[in-house]
């Protein structure tokens, strides 16, 4: 039986999936595919977002330490270097009654990989396009599961540390951005998260949206 701590490690992901029921696609051994199964004792099910903010920034200070520091974190958890997504975050519940028993946490990042399909031209990068330098992915992962753990720790440990970070990691945080809200588009300017992760926008008056209700529009 997986436990926590399980680190599954994929070459080739034939139906990876991503945010609002999107796919994933990943050339075949170039890049980062992984899923660690957490116990998020001692968290609550309504605390569930400091775990996706944890991972965010895990996965954030890694790529800071291969990229530099323009590495953002776009809510709820794409991984953006400048304008462009890196990688992604995408994290599975499993819960008994009330009971948050586990959380699956997947995540990708581009590494090797240097052509995306047509409509991902100029919105993806990868770790080799920014530094030329091709980097073997599961080396990488290994790296990824020690900045996890410390993350995780640091979450139990000061959560407020964690929160923190991620809301100066913020994409376009202060900044005026469009939204999606069913066929409406709407600019909104980002000030924050709040713990149940929701966005928090300023404009005519303070909004909050739910993961899920709103789309960027790039």
């Amino acid at each position: 039986m997986a436990q926590h701590g399980t680190v599954v490690f994929t070459h080739h992901q034939t139906a990876g999936r991503g945010q609002r029921g999107k796919q994933w696609a990943s050339e075949p051994g170039a890049n980062l595919a992984m899923s660690v199964v957490v116990a998020p004792a001692p968290l609550i099910l309504s605390e569930a977002f400091l775990l996706s903010m944890a991972v965010a920034c895990a996965a954030a200070r890694l790529l800071t330490k291969i990229l530099g520091d323009e590495v953002r974190i776009k809510w709820p958890n794409d991984l953006y270097w400048r304008d462009r997504k890196a990688g992604g975050i995408l994290i599975e519940n499993m819960i008994q009654g009330t009971a948050w028993k586990a959380a699956v946490v997947g995540i990708g990042i581009n590494i090797n990989q240097t052509v995306f399909a047509p409509e991902l031209a100029g919105k993806a990068v990868s770790v080799k396009q920014i530094t030329g330098v091709a980097i073997e992915p599961l080396l990488l992962a290994k790296e990824l599961c020690s900045y996890l753990q410390a993350a995780l720790e640091e979450l139990h440990q000061n959560p407020k540390a964690i929160k923190d970070e991620y809301h100066r990691l913020l994409y376009k945080r202060n900044e005026v951005v469009h939204l999606r809200k069913g066929t409406i588009v709407f600019a909104a300017t980002p000030q924050g998260v709040d713990d149940t992760g929701c966005l928090i926008t300023s404009g005519a008056a303070e909004q909050r949206f739910a993961v899920g209700e709103v789309e960027w529009v790039m």
